[in-house]
């Protein structure tokens, strides 16, 4: 079985608004990190602690970037990391957070994000709770939403943000999981129906879905173009 691993971030900054305009407020910080790779039966949840011992306001340097080296030693061991998301936004973060921005650029590009995987195949992003219900799995946590986040770790709501992250992780890791082996991906549409597309070369690594023939966009008002996820590169 292939060896993978499923992170995703939860930002400290409170954003305003109700659409996540995050890139005037820069920068966010990290509240916490959960990742979930295929050994193990639980995600683990990365954050700092204060003076007290208790989950600190946001994750400091060093924190983060001993979180990039888990993440380089995992690679460097034949784990496939997977995002949703993450080319744009998490390893973003990530380099911005932990002073690491060469080697968050290289994880991004050798790792898998799903989402981006779509962008080049469909011309389209997906979001993950529509992937989970087009696998029929588990969708995200009830009760919680990701613009709410910041809010509840900053008021102390600590454990209500771990399940959410840790819900999260294991969401990637279960739709990547399931759908590579069914060899097709499905998602729930805005509409309310399934679409699927079909995965029989696995998923793709950023830099493998780059290579994919651009599909069709003509239709779409104002198509999001590959290379923008790519923003906050300082390398080409």
């Amino acid at each position: 079985m292939e060896k993978l691993i499923a992170f995703d971030i939860e930002t400290a900054k409170d954003i305003p608004g109700d659409d996540f305009n995050w890139q005037p407020h820069r920068p966010l910080g990290i509240s916490c990190i959960s990742s979930f790779h295929s050994d193990e039966d639980e995600p683990k949840v990365w954050f700092s602690q204060n003076e007290q011992g208790h989950p600190d306001k946001q994750m400091k340097q060093d924190d983060v970037a001993q979180f990039i080296k888990y993440l380089t030693d995992l690679q460097s061991q034949d784990f496939t990391i997977l995002t949703w998301n993450g080319l744009s936004f998490d390893f973003d973060i990530l380099a911005e957070e932990s002073g690491l921005q060469s080697d968050c650029e290289k994880l991004a590009r050798q790792h898998v994000d799903m989402m981006f995987h779509i962008v080049c195949e469909k011309g389209f992003p997906v979001g993950l709770a529509a992937a989970a219900e087009g696998q029929k799995i588990a969708g995200k946590l009830s009760g919680v939403k990701g613009i709410e986040v910041p809010k509840l770790w900053a008021s102390g709501e600590h454990q209500k943000v771990i399940d959410y992250v840790k819900q999260d992780a294991r969401i990637t890791l279960q739709v990547a999981s399931k759908a590579a082996s069914a060899k097709s991906f499905r998602w729930k549409t805005r509409k309310g129906t399934i679409s699927s597309m079909p995965l029989q070369k696995g998923w793709l690594t950023v830099d493998q879905a780059m290579r994919l023939p651009r599909p069709d966009t003509s239709w779409m008002t104002n198509p999001t173009s590959r290379e923008s996820y790519f923003n906050w590169f300082t390398q080409t």
